[in-house]
């Protein structure tokens, strides 16, 4: 069984669809920017905010609204749709104990849904995780159609732990790069629609071919060194799609700003023979956007398959990990055909989904 994947939307303060972003970061757009006395003891900080900060389940709703105008109607309703969300701290600054749960009660009687969303909540790999389990929910023949919505907002509990863990670089982020400080944060929200029935989608769809998560159980907020953990997620969903390294045309990689993770990331795909294979993060336009991220950044995957654009890396300009990797210095126009997105998190979590054009 396929299963199809589109309808992406991202909201950020780039704009409210995915092409808006898409459109804005082609022109090397970025929405960091410099906020005075946010941070903890008022320390100025560089991050990506919406304006007037929707709370988490407006994010939500508004993301799962826009995509499900790209199905049909009746589609939300149905007993054979999941709703699946991804997020890492999802509503914390209003609920400190249960972040999560008012916005899934107040989500599943908006859109009269026939069955309570799921929640994934595992770290910054909860986005590719929560397609990964829709894909997984679709061919197994549980349900048959999946909206997966990925938000988070910058509140002071996010932010106050990054600054205490001395992660939150002093300019806009840089992955990657030789120069590079730290993550810089962002909030936002990404959306697609997978489905088993590619008739369902208003607009061209692509094949979800497969993904997979494992951990590296290094430790509780530093990656495996030897990129252990991505090695061996992206070996699974290679293995699974039956494809070779040299089947994917590029890869979106999570790509921080942090000296760990980006020198992590550059071993693991040299030890997977990919290190010649295009690579971009997209960090420098949205900032890191914790549970968003997977969903925010696949949507931008898909856009490049839609137009046949590789966007360039924002912020790298010098080499800066051990292992030489074929980083995006500048937008490439290009036929794309198969895109491998990952993404790792705290706790030694890794997660890698394989996307390609349909035949």
């Amino acid at each position: 069984m396929i299963t199809y994947i589109g309808l992406e939307n991202i909201i950020s303060p780039l704009g409210i669809t995915a092409e808006e972003n898409f459109n804005q970061i082609k022109q090397g757009n970025t929405s960091i920017n410099y906020h005075r006395g946010i941070g903890f003891g008022h320390e100025n900080i560089f991050l990506s905010k919406l304006k007037n900060t929707p709370s988490f389940y407006e994010l939500l709703s508004q993301c799962l609204q826009a995509v499900i105008k790209g199905t049909e109607d009746e589609l939300i309703l149905s007993k054979d749709t999941i709703v699946i969300i991804s997020t890492t701290k999802a509503d914390i600054k209003e609920n400190i104990t249960t972040p999560i749960i008012a916005a899934i009660k107040k989500l599943t009687k908006e859109f009269q849904l026939q069955q309570q969303p799921i929640v994934i909540s595992n770290a910054c790999i909860s986005g590719v995780l929560a397609m990964n389990t829709a894909n997984n929910f679709i061919k197994a023949g549980i349900y048959k159609n999946a909206f997966v919505i990925g938000a988070d907002v910058v509140s002071d509990f996010v932010l106050y732990g990054f600054q205490s863990l001395y992660a939150i670089s002093d300019k806009p982020c840089q992955p990657f790069d030789k120069n590079r400080t730290g993550i810089s944060l962002g909030e936002g929200a990404g959306g697609v629609f997978m489905s088993s029935d590619k008739n369902v989608f208003k607009s061209t769809c692509f094949e979800f071919v497969e993904g997979t998560s494992s951990n590296d159980v290094n430790h509780i907020s530093g990656p495996s060194r030897t990129g252990e953990g991505l090695v061996r997620t992206v070996n699974n969903s290679l293995a699974l799609a039956q494809l070779k390294p040299s089947a994917i045309d590029f890869i979106s990689a999570h790509g921080t700003g942090t000296s760990f993770n980006d020198e992590m990331e550059a071993i693991a795909f040299s030890r997977l023979g990919m290190n010649t294979i295009p690579l971009n993060s997209l960090k420098g336009y949205f900032g890191h956007t914790l549970g968003a991220a997977g969903l925010i950044e696949t949507a931008i995957c898909l856009q490049s398959l839609r137009n046949n654009l590789l966007i360039k890396t924002l912020g790298f300009e010098e080499d800066g990990a051990s292992e030489k990797i074929n980083i995006t210095t500048r937008n490439i126009t290009t036929e794309v055909t198969t895109i491998l997105k990952t993404a790792s998190g705290f706790g030694g979590c890794n997660a890698s989904a394989i996307i390609r054009k349909l035949k």
